[in-house]
């Protein structure tokens, strides 16, 4: 039997997502406890720019906070630039709970820093739990920008077996949660921005890790060639994340209900 060629392209990303994720189990230890806080207001004679709106990094499922270092990185290197990880619990089984833990941990950063509103990027399932807190907590009127890396908004098929998870199973097309997130959401002032790789292969199909509401602002980005796990650590998405997170507006966001295409190579 003739053994069919696999293309060049999802041969490297896959190798790339192998030593991702070798490199991931040995930075995960380092996640596993909560990041310490550091209490930091803005000098009261300073405008507060778009780059000093905090941002924080949520990860997605069995993950933790490890899984942002290098991204973290990519988002400090160019100056003062408040960013915090949440870590929520392995044993988590709901999307909602999990949303509202979200909005807590929101609110204790604009108490803690003086500030009104944040920046979210989330991961996989972490993207999910942050769009639940803004289309259905209230949560847009503390999130500024919400920028998903490969996030299921309309569900996930793959590996069906792991549905003995509740949260993998509010995960599937059709889910009660995918279900909610349809809803009308009018006035949301959150600005949604998803990255979406044509190779990721924990997306199926692909094309719902973007966004597609007819009552939100959003910015789809496509990235070609990598897979899942690159989403969070290759440079050329880190600096089109930290772009989008200094405009602070963009002008590929015309109106709500209108969904901008872009590409990272």
């Amino acid at each position: 039997m003739r053994i069919p060629r696999l293309p060049a392209a999802l041969l490297r990303a896959t190798a790339l997502e192998l030593l991702i994720l070798a490199g991931h189990l040995l930075l995960y230890p380092t996640g596993l406890t909560p990041e310490r806080r550091i209490r930091t207001r803005p000098a009261p004679s300073l405008p507060r720019t778009p780059a000093a709106v905090p941002t924080v990094l949520l990860h997605g499922f069995a993950d933790n906070r490890s899984v942002f270092v290098l991204l973290r990185r990519a988002l400090t290197r160019h100056g003062p630039h408040h960013v915090e990880c949440l870590n929520y619990s392995p044993l988590t089984c709901d999307i909602r709970a999990a949303a509202d833990l979200l909005g807590r941990h929101v609110e204790e950063i604009c108490a803690r820093t003086g500030g009104h509103e944040v920046d979210i990027v989330g991961h996989s399932l972490g993207g999910l739990i942050a769009c639940y807190y803004v289309q259905r907590l209230g949560g847009d009127r503390r999130v500024r920008t919400l920028v998903t890396l490969g996030t299921p908004h309309s569900g996930t098929t793959v590996a069906p077996l792991a549905s003995a998870h509740p949260i993998v199973r509010q995960m599937r097309p059709g889910s009660p949660v995918i279900e909610e997130l349809r809803l009308p959401a009018p006035g949301c002032r959150t600005r949604f921005v998803s990255f979406w790789s044509d190779l990721d292969r924990i997306m199926a199909p692909v094309e719902t890790a973007r966004v597609d509401h007819p009552d939100l602002l959003t910015q789809n980005v496509q990235v070609s060639g990598i897979g899942h796990l690159a989403l969070p650590v290759h440079p050329a998405v880190a600096d089109s994340i930290r772009e989008v997170l200094q405009s602070g507006t963009s002008d590929a966001v015309r109106s709500p209900g209108s969904a901008a295409s872009a590409s990272v190579a």
